[in-house]
């Protein structure tokens, strides 16, 4: 009997997604969809015909990327997509690069404002 080490089950499990579309969520948060064409023992992922979705709300927008190389500690998770179906639910809308990018600092500007109001919140708050 052998040992299989961690690289073992991720090289065979890694395996069963050549040549499907797929959705990797990294650790930044970041959503990239591909083709996946290929890993190494270290399960870094090379995708073909890459994009990062980015989602505001019910808008959306795909960045194209191109052929990408992604380090596989930075993968949170994999899931394969159905090239037949719809991605995403008929309420998405589509957006440009431009508006996307605009809508995430509308969203970035408030969250850091909804944290300002709650250290201020709570600076006033002395039991």
């Amino acid at each position: 009997m052998s040992w299989a080490g961690p690289e073992d089950f991720a090289s065979t499990s890694l395996a069963t997604y050549l040549d499907k579309k797929l959705l990797i969520l990294l650790r930044d948060g970041r959503k990239l969809l591909g083709i996946f064409r290929s890993f190494d023992q270290y399960a870094n992922i090379v995708l073909q015909s890459a994009c990062e979705r980015i989602i505001v709300g019910d808008l959306f927008c795909d960045i194209p990327l191109g052929l990408y190389v992604i380090r596989g500690e930075n993968v949170v998770l994999i899931g394969e997509l159905d090239m037949e179906r719809e991605e995403l639910p008929a309420h998405m809308t589509p957006v440009s690069i431009p508006a996307i990018r605009m809508a995430q600092k509308a969203e970035r500007d408030a969250s850091d404002l909804k944290g300002t109001m709650r250290k201020r919140m709570e600076f006033l708050d002395m039991d």
